[in-house]
């Protein structure tokens, strides 16, 4: 018998049986849940209860040795100088002309340990960038389970784990405890926008972690996710998604593909005060240019219907593109991220969406009224005490 295409993660033994509508979809050589029964129910659980999303497929390195904070002060636009150990940080990081080759969250798990977590398989890169310094660098993907546990009772979920400690790390804090063979790393991080956590243990005590969890669905809201309802609240979030948002600079075919941090609503995670890291001063230029002719905005769409991939009007004039939209069952929006022209990228500006639909057998066409906001859309106030 050939085995499967695509791998399955350590918690797929519990998932597969929860997958009503055996809907999947690859990540990264893996296989994942597109919806298990219901996207909205299970969106609602990210916003009202607890979640668990498998996040076992994200790629994840880690770099060590006497030069591991210098390579990686020197690769993210961040200043890492100022991450202490047990904290996370969000980053982008850049080529040498300044756009963006992916984002993700850093792990300083010691002085001169380090582990980056991402969506791309990046591992040449990396070590290219580490070349020459006393920095090795390994990918650990296959070597550790993840679970994103998001929702305003995913901290009470931990406390009736036993994991009172997990409970009170601060926003973007760290800290291992013991569980299972190997212990648990948890992180106050996610994707949601939400207050929630990542669990990441060795993949043995995957299923022990689950079971531990299900245990208290008579207490607790809990329910699985697929990346369906994730992708609903992440652009409530208004997290960029990489090959949405923008594609990987060293992947791009074409200039106008690429990004600058500035042109993803990032500025605020470049520092320039720094003084050395990769596209420093091709965003100098960029910025003292008065910055990149294409924005990340948030936009208000008129209606109900969906707006994937619609090309947005000034008059007649084509100003830009939604990258990703969703129907918002919190805010009760029609909202979309999208990308424009800097000259309409101020909040406030009218604009028009010329949106296609099926429309029972045929395809249809209505052109939508359109308000530019801020691409934040949710913050609730709990995610970050």
């Amino acid at each position: 018998m050939e085995p499967p295409v695509l791998k399955r993660t350590p918690f797929h033994a519990r998932i597969a049986p929860l997958n009503l509508l055996n809907a999947w979809e690859p990540w990264q050589g893996w296989t994942t849940a597109s919806v298990l029964y219901s996207e909205q129910d299970e969106y609602f659980g990210i916003r009202t209860g607890a979640s668990l999303y498998d996040v076992s497929p994200m790629i994840k390195y880690r770099l060590t040795g006497r030069d591991a904070a210098r390579v990686v002060d020197r690769i993210m636009t961040r200043d890492i100088s100022k991450l202490m150990p047990g904290r996370a940080a969000y980053s982008p990081w850049c080529d040498g002309k300044g756009r963006v080759i992916e984002e993700g969250t850093i792990f300083r798990l010691g002085e001169n340990d380090f582990r980056i977590n991402c969506a791309e398989h990046l591992l040449t890169w990396f070590e290219a960038s580490a070349w020459g310094f006393d920095c090795q660098v390994r990918d650990e993907s296959d070597e550790i389970a993840g679970l994103a546990l998001q929702g305003p009772l995913s901290r009470a979920l931990l406390q009736d784990l036993g994991l009172e400690g997990a409970a009170s790390l601060p926003y973007l804090g760290l800290e291992r405890f013991d569980f299972g063979s190997h212990g648990i790393l948890v992180s106050r991080t996610g994707f949601t926008g939400d207050l929630g956590y990542e669990l990441w243990v060795a993949p043995e005590d995957a299923l022990a972690l689950w079971d531990r969890i299900m245990e208290m669905r008579h207490r607790r809201y809990i329910r699985v996710i697929g990346a369906r309802a994730l992708n609903t609240a992440r652009i409530e979030a208004g997290h960029i998604q990489v090959r949405a948002e923008y594609v990987p600079a060293h992947l791009a075919v074409r200039e106008s593909q690429m990004r600058s941090p500035y042109g993803l609503g990032l500025g605020w995670a470049v520092h320039l005060e720094k003084p050395h890291f990769n596209g420093r001063r091709a965003l100098i230029k960029e910025r003292a240019k008065g910055g990149p002719p294409k924005r990340l905005v948030g936009i208000d769409i008129q209606g109900r219907k969906p707006a994937d991939g619609a090309y947005l009007y000034d008059g007649k004039r084509e100003v830009g593109q939604v990258t990703s939209a969703t129907w918002s069952p919190v805010l009760k929006r029609n909202i979309a991220l999208a990308t424009v022209d800097a000259a309409f990228a101020t909040p406030g500006t009218m604009l028009s969406a010329e949106i296609y639909y099926v429309k029972e057998i045929t395809q249809a066409k209505v052109e939508a009224s359109v308000r530019v906001v801020d691409h934040r859309f949710y913050q609730p106030d709990h995610r970050r005490l």
